[in-house]
């Protein structure tokens, strides 16, 4: 076993199992403890992170029994104070009628088990992982106190994967373990650069181990905990295109399987959808939306469902990053009725155009609009605005909104008010304030979520290193006889 997978187990404290091929009828299970107060407590199965309760009792005199004579599947439990608190998990696997004792602090090393010899077991395993925790912390940076940890912790995990793979946990340690990533790039291949071969490894081989065919996995915490640490840690930091490959590379491995593959879906489309901070995730969605559920392979979603991600879909492509930046034309803080007087968001001279949506009521929106004030003339003073502000007034009153302009002198081009040619909101997918929309030379979209003011410049920087060919464009499309600017009051 690669070492690597004792600090990965680590995290794997909280155990799940398959059902077995027929399930005893019937169950009393008792849990007793000196600190349990009388009440009312509940068991439940995981289901992502919430619980559904499977039974109820009343405990007295610090015990509780739940009994019943329905079918119990095999799997992980837990033993809750109410609906929703967690006191800690147990495993029906080996039996159907057995006795939990536990302390007040639920400890894997206090637990005492009459019964069922899977869970003294699971206990036993967990409360050596807590031990390995423990130590590994004190040890610190000595890289030979942790070297002989980890010799110790593989010989205790393969010893004890051998002599208790019978029992459903032990399976799912093996099933949910780390996967071992080669050390070396094998002979013959173009790569170079091996962290990032790693990297793709890993991403790629990252469910190998996972029957995805088992459908009792979604009652359990671990499918729960390696489908969020896969989408939202190990694709995290990836551009739109490469999450999308790799939400796809495990969506077409359960797209025959409805149950699963609705698992997936609904895991992971609210987070890409609603993200407000992440750069591309909307377009995540899209994709998801589009290869999923606009091609029929969400046989589960109602017509109404379908068309509500299409209607969403078609909405979210106007503002995604590389789509045209619809021109904003709107009246200044002069409010002139005429046209003819308004700015266009589109019509400046310089080669990127900042769109900042913002609230004067806003606390984050006057901290950010501060930072921006001085980035802009600090970038002014030398002569080098590569970046124009159409900060547009988020807000009805246009008094209150032209008075803070006037008030903290704002250089941008300020505009708002009723006067405009369209929707901005539904333009730009504008949700709220703060909101900051970046353009390029071709007024196309190339940032739609709100950067730090610290973050502006070095994201153009990094823009057009990855675009060189937008590194000495000029708007000239855009570059108009009469360019109007705008009228701050004073």
């Amino acid at each position: 076993m690669n070492k690597k997978v004792f600090f990965s187990i680590l995290s794997l404290l909280m155990l799940a199992s398959m059902p077995t091929a027929a399930a005893q009828n019937g169950y009393k299970l008792t849990f007793k403890s000196t600190s349990m107060p009388d009440g009312k407590y509940f068991i439940g199965q995981h289901f992502r992170d919430e619980f559904r309760v499977v039974d109820s009792a009343t405990a007295t005199d610090g015990k509780v029994l739940f009994a019943g004579k329905k079918k119990l599947d095999s799997g992980v439990y837990v033993l809750l104070k109410d609906k929703k608190t967690k006191m800690f998990d147990f495993m029906v696997d080996d039996s159907r009628t057995f006795t939990v004792t536990f302390d007040e602090k639920y400890s894997n090393s206090g637990m005492k088990v009459e019964g069922s010899k899977a869970n003294t077991l699971m206990y036993a395993y967990m409360a050596k992982m807590d031990w390995a925790h423990d130590r590994s912390k004190a040890i610190g940076n000595d890289k030979a106190a942790k070297e002989s940890l980890s010799n110790e912790m593989e010989e205790f995990e393969d010893k004890y994967l051998k002599q208790n793979a019978q029992y459903r946990f032990t399976k799912l340690i093996s099933m949910f373990g780390n996967i071992d990533v080669p050390e070396a790039i094998p002979a013959g291949s173009a790569d170079t650069n091996l962290h990032e071969w790693q990297a793709r490894y890993y991403r790629t081989h990252y469910w190998d181990n996972v029957d995805l065919k088992d459908h009792s996995l979604i009652y359990t915490p671990m499918l729960f905990d390696k489908t969020n640490i896969y989408f939202f840690g190990v694709l995290y930091y990836q551009d739109a295109d490469t999450i999308t490959k790799y939400a796809e590379l495990l969506l077409d491995r359960v797209a025959d399987d409805s149950t699963m593959l609705r698992y997936f879906m609904d895991f992971a489309l609210p987070k890409y959808e609603r993200s407000t901070k992440n750069i591309g995730w909307d377009q995540v969605f899209v994709n998801l939306v589009e290869d999923y559920y606009l091609k029929g392979k969400c046989t589960w979603a109602t017509k109404a469902e379908v068309y509500n991600k299409r209607q969403t879909v078609d909405f979210l492509k106007q503002s995604l990053i590389g789509a045209m930046g619809q021109e904003l034309i709107m009246a200044d803080t002069n409010q002139s009725e005429d046209p003819k007087d308004w700015i266009s968001s589109h019509a400046l001279p310089q080669k990127y155009v900042m769109l900042w949506f913002w609230d004067p009521d806003c606390n984050h929106c006057k901290k950010q609009t501060a930072e921006l004030i001085t980035l802009y003339d600090s970038l002014t003073r030398a002569n080098n605005k590569v970046f124009e502000v159409y900060a547009v007034g988020y807000e009805s009153d246009v008094d209150k909104w032209k008075s803070y302009v006037r008030k903290h002198k704002l250089p941008f081009i300020n505009v708002g008010g009723p006067n405009v040619n369209i929707d901005y909101q539904e333009a730009y997918n504008v949700h709220g304030a703060p909101t900051m929309i970046l353009l390029n030379a071709d007024r196309q979209i190339i940032m739609n979520k709100t950067l730090a003011t610290k973050n502006v410049l070095p994201f153009i920087e990094q823009y057009e290193k990855k675009h060189p060919e937008q590194a000495n464009r000029t708007p000239s499309k855009w570059q108009l006889e009469g360019i109007r600017r705008a009228k701050v009051e004073h």
